[in-house]
């Protein structure tokens, strides 16, 4: 073991099965906590190799949270499909979804290199990246078709935030109230956003480059519209409203198709938006523990608002 001994933070059985899946004379030898995840524990695992080498591995266990089975059948699933489309993504070492051998369900992958960048430094440079990134995930064709995307809000569970319009906020609950347009499939990521991206830290300007893509646990069936308007309002609360329309900009000059009505890519950004109001405090800690201590819950609220209000908006203009 390395001096500094992590590897108690790794549940016992969990060890376990992990060593089982290790090449012969490999031994772990230390753990790190990984931060920015919502709903799963993630490690970082350092392999002592045989040849006196180290190679590292992730875990990604689910506590307590409800369809893991599903989350990381899905999520295994992505990985053994992406290697060879060109989509950098972690290859699956094993996945124990039924928590058969672990403590709690929890899949081991290879380690990418690279960090989530969230500060607003290059970041023109790097929403062109996120774009041509996206449009190359939809383009990928399995071979079976993952299950078809969940919504991940109603009407009747949106949060309107403190001091909003209220009836902008009813206009947009409104929109959402009506059946989805019809969509052509493509295979969502389904968290695509600059928290489940990577980049190459050496490179923050216009050498920056995509390093990897994680977190594949929601992968679904869907329209491109939900995606890019996923990432478009995690690029609103972070770096203001303005760069959500921009992201889906970018998306298009990318070679991505969207939605060809206005009125059906307005429900899916608003759709989207209004999932954000009921988790704006989960959304915005992980930001926060990333070192965007400016994001506190009151300025991505605010931010939110903003962004729903843009949207809504544009449909007024658009209707004059």
């Amino acid at each position: 073991m390395t001096k500094r001994d992590e590897t108690a933070d790794v549940r016992p059985q969990t060890l376990a099965w992990v060593s089982r899946h290790l090449e012969v004379g490999e031994r772990i030898i230390a753990a790190e906590a990984l931060h920015g995840g919502i709903t799963a524990e993630m490690r970082r695992l350092t392999i002592g190799t045989g040849e006196g080498g180290t190679r590292s591995l992730v875990l990604r266990t689910f506590v307590d949270v409800d369809n893991a089975e599903d989350w990381l059948d899905r999520e295994a699933g992505a990985l053994t499909l992406l290697p060879g489309t060109g989509v950098p993504a972690p290859e699956l070492v094993a996945v124990d979804p039924t928590a058969a051998h672990c403590e709690y369900p929890s899949l081991l992958m290879t380690h990418l290199a690279g960090l989530p960048v969230l500060d607003d430094g290059g970041l023109e440079t790097r929403v062109n990246l996120l774009a041509r990134q996206l449009v190359a995930i939809h383009d990928v064709r399995p071979a079976e078709r993952p299950r078809d995307y969940v919504a991940l809000t109603t009407a009747d569970t949106v949060v309107t935030p403190e001091g909003a319009d209220a009836a902008v906020w009813a206009a947009a609950i409104d929109v959402i109230r009506e059946p989805a347009p019809p969509w052509a499939g493509r295979f969502l990521h389904r968290d695509f956003q600059p928290g489940n991206v990577l980049f190459d830290g050496s490179s923050p300007g216009a050498g920056a480059r995509i390093t990897g893509v994680v977190d594949w646990a929601g992968t679904s069936w869907g329209p491109a519209d939900l995606d890019v308007a996923h990432c478009a309002t995690n690029l609103a609360l972070l770096h203001g409203p303005a760069w959500g329309p921009r992201f889906a900009e970018a998306y298009e000059e990318a070679g991505g198709v969207l939605a060809a009505a206005a009125s059906e890519r307005l429900y899916w950004q608003v759709r989207d938006a209004l999932a954000a109001s009921e988790e704006v405090q989960q959304v915005s800690q992980p930001w926060r523990e990333a070192g965007r201590t400016d994001l506190t819950t009151r300025v991505v609220a605010g931010r939110l608002d903003a962004y729903v209000t843009a949207l809504m908006g544009v449909q007024r203009t658009s209707t004059l």
